[in-house]
């Protein structure tokens, strides 16, 4: 296997130009990396891919100088650059090296080139998700797999930055990524793209070995020997280049195409009922055809699918991922925890130390019981309320699951004994008097009433309190149901936002960032109640769940990460608003809910029905890369790029439906199946 190391370079940097033939340390950025190239075990050659501009003239005649292969290309179409120099250095494998990275470490290098081979990948980095320092970047791929992008890849930005199509195309691809071993490194800048770089560059340099390539452990030590320098270029985002060009990118709107998902949607509906496990992730809730329906990951706040279209993921797996996909310390902490068992054969000190945390941040927490969804905690606050109180009888106002006790009040109470159904009485929100008319109907017989706090519609003034004050005037319990709302108002919940404290609670989703766990937690006589009830799973302290909750309300207490979801929903809230107002649909769409979490109101118009205009919207900004199935799910990894995307995408979302709206008789032009809601609940 011919293994070749095909380094990237150019004089026309946009942020620092000339930065490869700056002085460092004695030797050229480029000579540091080409030094670290050749001592990476199992490669056999190293070239320098330039472009043929004029510009560029300096690194030809310095590679010359030095004895270095190189090879010049398309300036601007760096993939063909690199696929054209393998070819002509007739490589088997292909790590792909940029010229900014001159602390390379040869050893970490060796390990992908290790990892491609026995692995019998496509494709393996240190780059898919950013555990390493950023500086330190290699990438390894059979000739084939770059062949193939170089082929299919037609986004400007895919043929720029020459692997992001093997990147978002997982369905063709077989890729891997070797994260760092200890959390935190990602923080780290070693590269060179701004003069700040290379003065941090310089003050380390004098540091390093003068014969071989430096290690990054060396480095580190280095660094924490010295911490001043980390500050010399600590305020330079990461990946800039990148970002830069998807904002270009995305200006240029095309049309998507979703022949992969409904491929895959005729398979899986061969032994998947709908084709998803979840209502609320299937061809229900989507325009088959027109949307996506499968996807293959996410980083960060996006996410790609089966197409390999990109998307600023407004979904959020449903809004588990409250700090965004493959968020580095909750994975670490997961990794961590993996090397010590999931579901071990007794309990874990994690039980203790995560029920520990709940109790000390949330108001209601005396006792806690862990389940693995919402449906089991909001079920598990039912049966304890029962039990206490001796009653059966419930009261509902919102979304609790799809548990018999629940959902057979509901239109979908097919297979729930209508004995079941008649012991829940749903009430509408904020209506205090329909309340005390089913305590007066049904006297003494009513063990609680589960209510989300707050979904899209704000409490009036002094309802929760009120509603308090009435159930435990006729020894009702009081239940909020935070699956969504916790975490995201404020630490406690939405009962420590509104300032009342329910007597049991269930939480849910946010707690893991996509690990599977919930919780009730409530007054400690009350849940002294289940020592005698069944709440019991095997998987109720399962390991990996529970670390990863723990690394997630660590994070959002030293990060401030309720403050960047309410000021980043807020910032897309009032622009998206202004372009509301300029296209005149005030009338049609607005937003329902707190900025951490909100709905896209939509209304019928004129002849219009509502279905028809909401499907137009979600059809629109789907085609404009952002996934939404009709909610605002804010993480904390969205970032100023992915808001700037948001609104673009509404721009024009929003100028074609008043369009539409302004043609009439929408339905009769929809490319999209007209989406049914699948029973309304909020």
């Amino acid at each position: 296997m011919n293994t070749v190391a095909i380094i990237q370079a150019r004089m026309s940097s946009s942020r620092f130009p000339q930065k490869m033939l700056q002085d460092l340390g004695g030797r050229t950025p480029l000579d540091w990396v080409v030094r670290a190239a050749n001592e990476i075990p199992g490669v056999n050659r190293v070239v320098l891919a330039t472009s043929d501009d004029p510009s560029d003239k300096p690194i030809l005649e310095h590679c010359k100088k030095h004895g270095i292969d190189s090879f010049a290309g398309d300036l601007n179409d760096v993939l063909a650059r690199f696929y054209y120099a393998a070819c002509e250095y007739e490589a088997d494998v292909v790590l792909r090296l940029t010229g900014d990275c001159p602390f390379l470490d040869p050893d970490l290098c060796g390990i992908l080139v290790y990892q491609l081979e026995k692995l019998k990948a496509d494709y393996v980095s240190n780059v898919l998700v950013s555990t390493w320092p950023d500086g330190l970047d290699c990438e390894v791929m059979m000739f084939e797999t770059l062949e193939r992008a170089h082929k299919q890849a037609k986004a400007e930005y895919h043929r720029e930055h020459v692997t992001q199509y093997i990147h978002h195309n997982r369905t063709q691809f077989k890729v891997f990524n070797h994260n760092a071993p200890l959390a935190g490194w990602q923080v780290e800048r070693w590269t060179l793209d701004y003069p700040q770089d290379l003065e941090f560059l310089r003050a380390v340099a004098p540091h390093l070995p003068k014969d071989r390539a430096p290690r990054h452990l060396e480095i580190l030590r280095i660094l924490d020997a010295n911490p001043a320098y980390r500050k010399l270029n600590s305020n330079i985002p990461r990946n800039e280049g990148l970002s830069q060009s998807k904002k270009k990118d995305a200006a240029q709107q095309v049309e998507r195409t979703f022949d992969q998902s409904t491929a895959l949607l005729a398979r899986a509906e061969k032994t998947v009922p709908i084709g998803s496990q979840t209502f609320s992730k299937s061809r229900t809730q989507f325009s088959v055809g027109h949307a996506p329906l499968y996807v293959t990951h996410g980083v960060g706040g996006r996410t790609w699918d089966v197409d390999g279209n990109e998307y600023v993921d407004l979904v959020n797996a449903l809004m588990p991922n409250i700090l965004g996909y493959a968020d580095p310390d909750v994975d670490f902490a997961i990794r961590q925890q993996l090397n010590k068992g999931i579901t071990l054969s007794l309990a874990t000190e994690l039980e203790v130390e995560l029920s520990e945390v709940l109790v000390d941040i949330v108001p209601c927490a005396e006792s806690v019981r862990f389940g693995k969804n919402g449906g089991d905690a909001t079920t598990g606050c039912i049966r304890v309320a029962r039990a206490h109180t001796g009653r059966e009888r419930v009261i509902t106002s919102g979304y609790h699951g799809w548990h018999d006790w629940y959902i057979g009040a509901t239109t979908l109470n097919k297979g729930v004994p209508k004995a079941v159904q008649e012991l829940t009485h749903a009430v509408p929100y904020n209506n205090l008097q329909a309340v005390e008319d089913l305590l007066k109907k049904y006297p003494d017989e009513f063990a609680c009433m589960i209510l989300e706090p707050m979904n899209y519609v704000e409490p009036e003034k002094d309802y929760l309190a009120n509603l308090k004050k009435l159930l435990h005037r006729h020894d009702v319990l009081l239940i909020f149901d935070e699956v969504v709302t916790g975490f995201r108002y404020a630490m406690g919940g939405a009962q420590e936002y509104f300032g009342v404290t329910p007597d049991i609670a269930s939480f849910g989703k946010s707690m893991g960032n996509g690990m599977p766990i919930s919780a009730v937690v409530g007054r400690r006589d009350v849940m002294k109640q289940i020592e005698e009830i069944f709440f019991s799973t095997t998987f109720g302290g399962e390991t990996l769940s529970l670390a990863a909750s723990l690394a997630v309300i660590a994070k959002m207490k030293s990060n401030r990460v309720i403050d960047k979801l309410w000021q980043t929903g807020g910032e897309i809230r009032a622009r998206v608003n202004a372009l509301i107002k300029k296209y005149d649909l005030g009338s049609v769409v607005d937003f329902k809910g707190k900025d951490s979490w909100y709905l896209i109101g939509v209304q019928a118009y004129q002849d219009e029905p509502v279905e028809v205009v909401k499907t137009f919207l979600l059809y629109e900004l789907h085609q404009r890369g952002v996934l939404t199935n009709g909610s605002h799910n804010i993480c904390y990894a969205h970032g100023p790029d992915d808001i700037q995307h948001v609104i673009s995408a509404y721009d024009g979302a929003l100028s074609r439906l008043r369009q539409e709206l302004d043609r009439g008789r929408m339905a009769s032009r929809m490319k999209a199946p007209i989406i049914e809601p699948l029973f309304k609940v909020r």
